[in-house]
Order: structure tokens, then C-alpha cells, then sequence
């Protein structure tokens, strides 16, 4: 009977000792799978890594192309808005010289009038007739408006201030828009006194 007891006691013992061990067989199984997933999600992980560090440089050299386009297109506006200064002063330019131009042609026909008239005239020195020109016109009693002959080279403001009006006056009594005048054109340089 001890024999029999001695045996249960050492199958008791194996069958223990084999359980222990698949349980440990179990275990290692189970740590190598968790272990190989890990290294699979670092793998995932990596070519994530790897995938994202591609893009990033991807956006840094086209952030560096646009930042080079958007300072070539910066340049290009200034240019424009100085090229469109340029035209516009010089368009202001050839208005003005336009203005004077036609002064000019105004005078050339005013001097051409003029001629005929003043030989038909009494002569009078050429001395006389700038200093007609500057003096004040009188103003008649008759109660018309006093007049004034515009001059080659004469202006509105040089006008007002010869005979003690303002240019508002002037334009006002001569219903003109502008300073824009001819040579030979008349003027109201007074009201007409009653």
C-alpha cells in the first residue's frame, strides 16, 4: 500500500508538472504573439513616420515656391503702379501742353484779326498797347460792362488782379467753366454800373 501511495504521489506530481508547463508553453505563445504585433504597430508606426516626413517636405519646398512666385508677383504690381504713375503724369503732361497749344493757335488768330483792324486804326506805337493792356479798364457809365481783350500770354488770375476782382468774379460774369481762354477773346472784367 505504500507502494500504491508512493505511485498517486508521483503521478500526482508528472501530471502537475505537466500542466505546469503547458501552461508556461501557453504563456510563451502568447507573449510571442504580443510581442510580433508590437513589432508589426512599430513597423506601421515607422512607415507612418516615414510617410509624414515625406509630405512635410513636400509642403516646405512648396511653401518656398510660393513665397518666390507671391515676391515676383509683389515686384510686378509695384511696376505696374509705377508704369501706370508714368503714363498718368505724362498724359496730365500732354493735356496741358494740348491746353496750350490751342492758346497758342487762338492767339495766332487773334493776332491775324488784329492786324487788319489796327492798320485800319489810327497807328499807335508799340509801346502803347502793353501798357493798355496792364492799365485797369475803366468802367463806363453808360451801364454797360467794361471789357477786357485777352492778351497772347495773358491769364485769368493776371486779369483779376489788373483790374481788382477775383478769378470767382471773372469766371462768374463770363460764365466759364474753366481758366482756359484765347487770345482775343472778351472779357467782363466789371459789372455793369447803373
Amino acid at each position: 500500500m505504500a507502494y500504491d501511495k508512493v505511485l498517486r504521489l508521483a503521478a500526482a506530481g508528472c501530471i502537475g508538472m505537466l500542466m505546469t508547463g503547458c501552461v508556461m508553453a501557453e504563456k510563451y505563445e502568447a507573449e510571442k504573439a504580443r510581442s510580433l504585433n508590437f513589432q508589426r504597430l512599430l513597423a506601421q508606426e515607422e512607415k507612418r513616420t516615414g510617410d509624414l516626413d515625406a509630405e512635410l517636405k513636400q509642403v516646405k519646398a512648396q511653401a518656398g515656391e510660393l513665397e518666390g512666385r507671391n515676391r515676383e508677383m509683389t515686384a510686378q504690381i509695384q511696376a505696374v503702379r509705377e508704369q501706370l504713375a508714368s503714363i498718368q503724369e505724362e498724359a496730365a503732361a500732354a493735356r496741358e501742353t494740348e491746353g496750350m497749344r490751342t492758346q497758342m493757335k487762338g492767339a495766332k488768330k487773334a493776332k491775324r484779326k488784329a492786324k487788319p483792324e489796327a492798320v485800319a486804326a489810327a497807328p499807335a506805337p508799340a509801346m502803347a498797347e502793353p501798357a493798355a493792356a496792364a492799365a485797369p479798364a475803366p468802367v463806363p457809365a453808360g451801364g454797360a460792362p467794361a471789357v477786357h481783350v485777352v492778351q497772347a500770354g495773358e491769364t485769368v488770375f493776371r486779369i483779376a488782379r489788373q483790374n481788382g476782382v477775383s478769378v470767382q468774379q471773372i469766371r462768374q460774369w463770363n460764365n466759364l467753366k474753366n481758366d482756359v481762354i484765347e487770345v482775343g477773346q472778351q472779357l467782363i472784367v466789371a459789372p455793369p454800373q447803373p
